[in-house]
């Protein structure tokens, strides 16, 4: 099926450009546990900020980070970023368990903080940032990847919201991962480090359904976790499932899991599906199996008919100018401090909520 041109008119008119000039907007990238501070870095270089420092522990990491950025500064210390009076922004992807505590320590520095999803691992977490966000009025932003550094989700996230398929009666979301085994670290697999697969990767499922359904909170209905693939790490959970109910009256399935086939052309083949009164929405975000290895693909289907439209390099990524402005301006028209908070309520609940499911051994052929 061809690109379709009802859906054209729902792109934007172009996409988004920097928002600042050299020097206006001075960040730093610390704690670089997880590859997606390059992601995060990457998406407010572009939107003009400058990058000043650098710190992690791990020298081993620290080169790795100055080979994509060799202009950036390497600190002794994170006090030293902390200590720095012209950064306004620390960007880190640190251990999970940890990302709240740096967080505390950014905010209270009198910076606003960018952390890699899952914020928190602990509701007490969670509790102890609201507090600091208060006291201080400093932001806690959070990077929802798979929607906001998405095309294909940031157009349904304003083709929704237009009406486009109608009142949203339901999410569903499926987030299948690559496990990559011999390249985890250690914490990877220790579940008071990462939080539990509903908490970590199921973060960004999480988001989304608040998003697309419009709901500003939600009650787990049901939740279930497992370990059928990895009996050697007994902690870690390569299976997660969640439902639940918004306080609109949409309702939510996410599936996630470390299951994908190293056949696929790319890390995993993420899927959303919206459900309206007056049609349905799919997104093939990262591959569309067995056509084309192109991702960022939309199918609509509503009272005209069926309408595909691939939107790879005609969306943009326009959360992170508008979180620099956030900054700037102390607005919140990226994401509100609220949403952001309330998806990672909701997966650290659903975490708690899970049941664990028994897995026999297989038994030898």
């Amino acid at each position: 099926m061809a690109a379709d041109s009802t859906l054209q008119p729902f792109l934007p008119a172009s996409k988004p450009g920097p928002v600042v000039g050299p020097g206006e907007f001075v960040f730093a990238a610390a704690f670089l546990e997880h590859g997606h501070i390059y992601g995060q870095c990457n998406g407010l270089i572009e939107a003009g900020a400058t990058l000043r420092w650098v710190y992690d522990p791990d020298p081993q990491k620290v080169a790795a980070f100055r080979a994509k950025y060799p202009d950036v500064r390497v600190a002794r210390s994170f006090d030293e970023i902390l200590a720095d009076a012209d950064v306004k922004l620390v960007a880190a992807a640190a251990i999970p368990a940890e990302r709240g505590q740096i967080g505390m320590r950014v905010m209270e520095a009198g910076k606003d903080y960018f952390t890699d999803k899952t914020p928190f691992t602990a509701l007490s977490q969670l509790d102890a940032a609201k507090a600091a966000v208060a006291r201080t009025g400093r932001k806690y932003a959070v990077y929802y990847s798979e929607r906001l550094h998405v095309e294909s989700a940031m157009f349904a996230t304003d083709f929704v919201a237009a009406g486009g398929i109608g009142r949203v009666i339901q999410v569903l979301g499926l987030g299948p991962h690559r496990l990559s085994k011999n390249v985890r670290p250690a914490w990877f697999w220790e579940k008071e480090q990462y939080g539990g697969i509903l908490c970590d990767i199921g973060s960004h499922q999480f988001e989304q359904f608040l998003t697309y359904s419009g709901a500003t909170d939600a009650s787990v209905t049901q939740a279930a976790v497992a370990n059928f693939g990895n009996p050697e790490y007994p902690e870690f959970e390569d299976f997660g499932e969640a439902s639940l109910l918004g306080d609109n009256g949409t309702s939510n399935y996410v599936r996630i899991d470390w299951f994908n086939p190293d056949g696929l052309g790319t890390w995993g083949d993420g899927r959303t599906f919206i459900l309206g009164t007056d049609g349905y929405l799919e997104l093939r975000k990262y591959i569309d199996v067995g056509r084309d290895k192109a991702g960022d693909n939309v199918y609509v289907v509503d009272a005209k008919g069926e309408h595909r439209l691939n939107v790879t390099g005609q969306v943009g990524f326009r959360f992170f100018g508008q979180l620099i402005l956030d900054c700037l301006n102390r607005t919140e028209h990226a994401m509100t401090q609220a949403h952001a908070f309330k998806a990672a309520e909701l997966c650290l609940r659903a975490q708690l909520a899970a049941r664990r499911i028994a897995v026999p051994p297989v038994p030898f052929a």
